[in-house]
């Protein structure tokens, strides 16, 4: 073997052995081991039991520790918060306060201490100065609080800062853009605020940059552009303002474009060709300000899958580019001024799943080659200006639809008996706030998939089938607005799925002409309502006990109507209730103390009864203003006038 590749043979054992792997036996340095001692004093649980076994001085022995071999110095600290085993993986929580001390571990690479709940303490100030190595710092998932140190910029070689999910404010450091190695920058669901430093365009290795649901303001670096290896880009949730730099469309590698949930105005800028964003996967630049036209040039952008331009101030027509996003899966294009009809091009989308078009000024007709949309689940087209008067056939033909919302669609005459026979299942049916005339048909019984109804501000008349309690699967019912009469007992025999509990949660039967039925309020297995408004109609007859088995209640409105009787004492045992509005009835008695129990309740309205007595002393009873006991000659105490001896 000649002498040269015995040297480099010994080359690679030396770099071999410098890796970061555990030594075998050995005292640690004395600055390791102090602040590791000083970690663990820090911490006052540990669920997983790693740090309980840091016993004696050989820490490169110790669970969560790694050394490198020929110094002997500590260089990793990994104890996550999720481990992972043979079976699955296990969350372990870890409490206590990160110490200062962690700093004289001088040879550090890797801090991983994420996911661990219970973290509390800062980030040391000196970091940058005592840690030069750090090549990884994740601290998510903790409650870790105040700034992020000026010192962090000092730390020229860390290549993945992982801070999200914790209680960080103060603005972000502007040497945060020396870290030239940076790949990975994650410090959303924080407190920051101020602005993103324009230095930020200098991390030209970043790939991930994640910076949503902080209090960041300010405009968008004006040369994000430079980001030239940037994959995903999160700025969602803040209080962004200005324009989108167009220099985002220089992002060739990004994949994942998120400012939604911002203040930005202007354009949406145009994409000048294809090789500009070519692998821009999902789009989102919804709940800001934009305004102007969808640029034609959308449909260079060939590799979209999901895109939300929705809630904006865009205008103009559709262009017909978009028929050119081949694999398009979901369009949200709700919330903004378009005009003019829909393309026919939108037809050549295979594999579109969701549109939605709703609170528009799109008018009709709908292209009938619509109907080659063979992978649609969910479509929206309510609140524009379609006129469609009937329901067109081909919509209840296409084969995946499940999802239909025409609301304010100008759809008129009886529900169409198309409806129990589209070839997928249907799940939610919104066909609220039109012309819908006649009865609800027994029929309806038939859509045993259906999770949500709403045929709202129609005119529809006669009473509930008693089929409705077939509709297992039903979790939302909105009847509101109508003309119907009658007994409202079958909603509340609706059947379960569920051993214990049911599917509805949302119940609006409010403004109609119901007479009867509050008696079923809480017999059935539908125990799992959350919302019910029987507000004004003509409903008889008592409120029974039955009503306080509905627990997770937190809403009821019975107002307005003919109800008599003491108000139950059981009540109470809604203790989810948040509003309680029972006014303008015909309630005697006394105000149950059991009330006093209710102490979610937030709004409370009892007025405009026959009720009596001293109202029941004590919160919530007492916190609610003279308005929620009015026009109740007989009541008096807090916050009404004192009783008399």
């Amino acid at each position: 073997m000649s002498s040269e590749i015995v040297w480099f043979v010994a080359v690679l054992a030396l770099i071999a052995a410098g890796e970061s792997t555990k030594s075998v036996g050995g005292t640690c340095h004395t600055n390791d081991l102090k602040g590791l001692r000083s970690f663990k004093a820090g911490i006052h649980s540990d669920d997983s039991g790693r740090i309980d076994k840091w016993i004696g001085n050989s820490c490169c022995d110790w669970d969560g520790i790694s050394c490198n071999n020929i110094t002997g110095r500590v260089t990793q600290i990994n104890l996550p918060g999720f481990i992972t085993t043979d079976d699955a993986p296990l969350q372990s929580y870890m409490y206590g306060s990160i110490s200062p001390s962690i700093t004289l571990l001088s040879n550090l690479e890797v801090v991983d201490l994420s996911g661990l709940v219970g973290l509390t303490g800062k980030i040391p100030s000196l970091i940058g100065f005592h840690l030069p190595g750090l090549r990884k710092l994740s601290l998510w998932g903790n409650h870790i609080k105040g700034p992020l140190p000026e010192s962090i910029g000092k730390l020229s070689k860390l290549e993945e800062l992982c801070l999200n999910e914790n209680s960080l404010s103060g603005s972000l450091p502007a040497n945060l853009g020396n870290l030239k190695a940076l790949r990975r920058l994650d410090l959303h669901s924080n407190r920051f605020s101020g602005a993103i430093p324009e230095s930020i365009s200098n991390l030209t290795s970043l790939k991930s940059l994640s910076l949503q649901n902080n209090l960041l303001t300010g405009d968008i670096p004006v040369n994000i552009g430079d980001l030239q290896a940037l994959k995903e880009l999160d700025l969602s949730n803040n209080s962004l303002t200005g324009r989108i730099p167009s220099s985002i469309t220089k992002l060739k590698a990004i994949s994942i474009i998120y400012l939604n949930d911002n203040q930005l105005v202007g354009e949406i800028p145009t994409i000048l060709g294809p090789d500009q964003m070519p692998c821009l996967g999902f789009l989102r630049l919804n709940d800001n300000r934009l305004t102007g036209r969808i640029p034609y040039s959308f449909g260079y952008l060939s590799s979209l899958q999901r895109v939300s331009l929705a809630n904006n101030v865009l205008e103009g027509q559709i262009p017909s580019s978009l028929g050119d996003l081949r694999s398009l899966t979901e369009l949200y294009l709700n919330g903004n001024k378009l005009s003019g009809q829909l393309p026919s091009s939108i037809s050549l989308l295979p594999q579109l799943l969701m549109l939605t078009l709703s609170n528009n000024m799109i008018e009709g007709p709908l292209p009938h080659r619509m109907a080659s949309l063979g992978s649609l689940q969910m479509l929206d087209l309510s609140f524009n200006r379609l006129n469609l008067s009937t329901i067109p056939k081909w919509l209840l033909k296409l084969p995946s639809l499940s999802r239909i919302y025409l609301a304010d669609c100008k759809i008129q005459g009886e529900l169409p008996e198309d409806l129990q026979a589209t070839p997928s299942a249907l799940q939610e049916l919104d066909l609220s706030a039109n012309h819908l005339t006649g009865k609800i048909p027994e029929w309806i019984g038939s859509l045993t998939e259906l999770y949500s109804l709403n045929l709202s501000v129609n005119f529809l008349a006669g009473e509930i089938p008693s089929s409705v309690t077939k509709l297992a699967s039903l979790g939302v019912l909105d009847l509101h607005s109508n003309k119907l009469s009658g007994s409202l007992q079958w909603v509340f025999q609706v059947e379960s799925r569920f051993t214990t509990g049911g599917s509805l949660a949302f119940l609006d039967l409010s403004d109609n002409n119901f007479t009867s039925g509050i008696e079923q309020i809480g017999m059935g297995t539908q125990l799992e309502i959350q919302h019910i408004n029987l507000s004004h109609n003509f409903i008889e007859g008592r409120l029974p006990d039955s009503i306080g088995r509905l627990e997770t209640m937190k809403s009821l409105d019975l107002s307005c109507n003919n109800l008599d009787s003491a108000l139950p004492p059981l009540l109470a045992n809604a203790s989810s209730l948040e509003t309680l509005k029972l006014q303008k009835n015909h309630f005697t008695g006394k105000i149950p103390s059991e009330f006093l129990k209710l102490r979610k309740l937030k709004e409370l309205d009892l007025s405009d009864n026959f009720l009596e007595g001293k109202i029941p002393f004590g919160r919530p009873l007492t916190n609610f203003p003279r308005g929620s006991y009015s026009g109740n000659k007989g009541l008096c105490g807090v916050p009404l006038d004192p009783c008399r001896p």
